[in-house]
């Protein structure tokens, strides 16, 4: 086989295994999206997972890719990539995917991907590579994210809370079951908008390095195959964590999952819109805990949530560890 031969045979093999990362990133987040409305009973949950999966692909419609071109040209310096740094990147975040989902931690499968492109890109050229502002972009927004979904879930559910105050708690319930459905469909729009995104920039990024892409716009196939890949893994669930997000953090009601959700999309959307790759997972626990330290502190289990919290903060460099390692092997391979 020829040089050329290999060299398009090893990116069909790269593009196809961030394909399997995105679904898994669907797969591993569809918690995020339906863990509230399955939990308040609003949904059953294979009424959610469609709901949830539906909307993920809709978002293809919605958002311009921002995130896509942050991932793709603003993490690393041009002309670092190859497909041993694309290789190690993906490798690095599906290990941290899966060790997370096995356990049921709620984990962010986006920074598993940014670790992952760090490790690779820091074993292959050293730190200095890497792009220091979309670096320090991303890596703020893992606690902007949560303390944002924080802030405007607490909010809404203060906001709520006054505007019902003389409703029945009958009343509120039949109401918030209803509008759980606008919440739930506008988290799933933001998940996918931005989680799609992630894995766009890393095939946009590898086709750019390997010459079958300009630096202008990813190919149209790219980005229909990363939506509906995401779409499908969310179809398919990750019920493992499902009870973590949705009851073991605190116990949530209608109106309660509504502002959750409520709050998470809107950091979801600003996010997006600046180009930011966030975690769906920090944004949406985030905001579960806003809601339930309004009812009182004691509502949530500070101990789950602390546990959550070391797996972000695992993360990166998990995932940075593992792909570095993944880049050496893809040495000896391709």
């Amino acid at each position: 086989m020829d040089t050329v031969q290999v060299g398009l045979w090893v990116v069909v093999l790269l593009v196809l295994l961030a394909i399997a990362f995105d679904f898994m990133n669907g797969f591993h987040d569809a918690a995020n999206s339906i863990a509230t409305v399955v939990s308040t009973g609003v949904l059953k949950p294979a009424q959610a997972v469609a709901f949830a999966a539906f909307f993920n692909l809709v978002a293809i419609f919605v958002f311009h890719l921002s995130v896509a071109a942050t991932v793709g040209k603003g993490i690393v310096q041009p002309g670092i990539v190859d497909v041993h740094v694309v290789f190690g990147a993906l490798i690095g975040a599906i290990t941290w995917n899966f060790v997370t989902w096995y356990y049921g931690i709620p984990s962010s499968s986006s920074h598993a991907l940014i670790g992952g492109i760090v490790g690779a890109v820091i074993a292959k050229a050293g730190a200095g590579a890497l792009v220091a502002a979309g670096i320090w972009k991303t890596i703020a927004f893992i606690f902007v994210s949560p303390l944002l979904g924080f802030a405007l879930g607490s909010a809404m559910m203060v906001l709520v809370a006054w505007v019902f105050r003389r409703a029945t708690p009958s009343r509120v319930d039949r109401w918030f079951r209803r509008l759980q459905l606008v919440s739930a469909g506008a988290y799933s729009l933001g998940h996918g908008g931005n989680d799609a995104q992630k894995t766009i920039g890393i095939i946009w990024m590898l086709l750019i390095a390997t010459g079958h892409s300009g630096a202008d716009a990813p190919p149209t196939w790219t980005i229909v195959s990363c939506y509906t890949a995401i779409a499908l893994g969310t179809m398919f669930g990750g019920w493992r964590i499902v009870k973590t997000m949705g009851q073991r953090i605190t116990k949530l009601k209608p109106v309660g999952g509504f502002c959750a959700e409520t709050g998470g999309a809107l950091t979801l959307f600003l996010a997006t819109a600046l180009g930011i790759p966030v975690s769906t997972t920090h944004t949406i626990t985030g905001a579960i805990v806003g809601v339930g330290s309004v009812q009182r502190a004691s509502a949530v289990r500070w101990g789950v949530a602390g546990n959550i919290v070391w797996a972000w903060i695992f993360t990166i460099p998990a995932s940075a560890f593992v792909a570095a390692f993944a880049y050496w092997i893809s040495l000896q391979v391709f």
